[in-house]
């Protein structure tokens, strides 16, 4: 006579395959050291938009380890196939909110207007040109004054500008980034560029 199937209220159950927990287990682990390994391809990308964000080397180090030790414990919340770059520089630019928070820092917040190309209209007619264009202002400064002069705008004005100008990523993806929509990404990006234009400019005057 055969054995009674084994039920539980009127269902049949089926028994467990021994090995089932034992392949998520690998197939798990396989998905993580992939992750890691792609996120760590990056790392360069990271570091870069890092070193616009804060004052030294050695505080874009200690961001971008943060970002990767956050990254790395929250891997499971990002969706593979979706663009990992922006997924981890959210995770930077969040990190770099919260550490300017954590030493209370308050940036400048008066409104741009037309009176914010006046030191760059002056440097242009010191050196007898019509316009001074902001890269023309780069060329005569150290990497260091550019990272001053982004530390000195806004943060909601020089993550757009670090992202799209330095970074090179599309309006969309600092949308994304930054979760905010897309027009507002260029409007911070239009006004951050000109804040630092007007910063430059007070460097070489310096």
């Amino acid at each position: 006579m055969q054995a009674p199937s084994r039920q539980l209220y009127g269902r049949r159950v089926s028994e467990p395959e021994p090995d089932t927990e034992a392949r998520r287990i690998a197939t798990e682990e396989r998905d993580r050291v992939r992750f890691e390994e792609d996120a760590l391809a990056l790392a360069d990308q990271v570091y870069r938009v890092a070193r616009r964000l804060v004052g030294s080397r050695e505080e874009a180090e200690d961001l971008v380890q943060e970002t990767y030790a956050r990254a790395f414990r929250s891997w499971r919340s990002f969706t593979p196939g979706t663009n990992l770059r922006a997924w981890l520089l959210r995770i930077l630019t969040n990190l770099n909110v919260d550490r300017g928070r954590k030493v209370q820092r308050t940036p400048p917040t008066q409104p741009l207007e037309e009176t914010d190309y006046y030191l760059a209209n002056k440097v242009a007619s010191a050196a007898g040109e019509e316009a001074l264009e902001a890269d023309e202002v780069v060329e005569r400064l150290s990497q260091d004054s550019i990272v001053n002069a982004l530390a000195d705008i806004p943060p909601q004005y020089r993550d757009v500008v670090v992202l799209v100008d330095i970074g090179d990523f599309t309006y969309a993806d600092a949308a994304q980034i930054l979760d905010v929509p897309i027009g507002t990404v260029m409007s911070r990006l239009h006004r951050g560029r000109r804040a630092l234009k007007q910063r430059l400019a007070e460097e070489t005057l310096q």
